[in-house]
């Protein structure tokens, strides 16, 4: 039998996932990226169906306005992204209070 990438096994592997991801199990999954990027992904369609229908009338205060409302929401992601991955990483130069100074 040929095995297919979108098999029965990777596709409940896919599902099982997903339901571990909305309860208190371990996920490969992380929640907060994938609401975030379905957020995204809804206000970029929006943003860009306002463009299409008002591509005509648009003047150029709108369009900055716009793209300021853009590079807003992109820039708070990395920004909240970033400082998630800070938050998690061990700091290296800090000793252990347990551990007495060497003399």
């Amino acid at each position: 039998m040929k095995k297919w990438f979108l098999g029965w096994s990777n596709i409940r592997w896919f599902v099982s996932e997903l339901v571990k991801m909305y309860s208190s199990k371990p996920s490969y999954f992380s929640k907060k990226r994938i609401e975030s990027g379905i957020a995204f992904t809804i206000a970029q369609a929006g943003m860009i169906f306002f463009i299409c229908v008002k591509y005509q009338t648009l003047e150029m205060s709108e369009f900055l306005w716009w793209a300021a409302a853009e590079f807003a929401v992109a820039g708070y992601m990395i920004n909240a992204i970033q400082n998630e991955k800070r938050m998690r990483l061990p700091v290296e130069n800090e000793a252990d209070p347990s551990e007495e100074p060497a003399s």
